[in-house]
């Protein structure tokens, strides 16, 4: 009986480990953004024309948020482009519905919530652009 016991307690351990494993490959894998956003140059140009009154402070801050929720490098944010659906985005990380997720889109509903005081469930649709987002933003911090 002790030595089912041990087996048991060894293979929980292996198991853990594996876990452990996988989790640390996912997080040092995906500090970059994934193909084909990654091999983009840099869209800053898109969002000037897309919102040409808009700072490009607001741009900046505001991609920050999403990079954060995605936890992908500050470095590339700008390689996103105003018209990438945000669920598309999500799916090029998560292409089958069996694949657990880090809870990204839940942390970026916090981060909206947090930095701009409104939900992001009140315009979720499943074609949501990053650029239809900000928008929303902008339109919460306007006098």
């Amino acid at each position: 009986m002790h030595i089912e016991s041990h087996e048991m307690d060894l293979s929980t351990i292996i198991i853990l480990l594996l876990i452990a494993e996988a989790v640390l490959w996912m997080v040092l894998h995906r500090r970059r953004l994934p193909k084909p956003y990654h091999d983009r140059t840099c869209q800053g140009k898109g969002w000037r024309n897309t919102f040409p009154t808009s700072p490009k402070k607001d741009i900046r801050e505001f991609l920050s948020v999403f990079v954060e929720a995605f936890a992908f490098s500050q470095a590339q944010k700008l390689k996103l482009n105003p018209g990438d659906p945000i669920l598309q985005i999500y799916r090029t990380l998560y292409p089958h519905k069996w694949m657990p997720d880090s809870l990204e889109l839940e942390t970026l509903a916090m981060g909206i919530e947090a930095k701009y005081g409104f939900s992001l469930e009140s315009i979720w649709h499943a074609q949501l652009t990053l650029g239809e987002l900000f928008q929303a933003t902008q339109r919460v911090r306007a006098p």
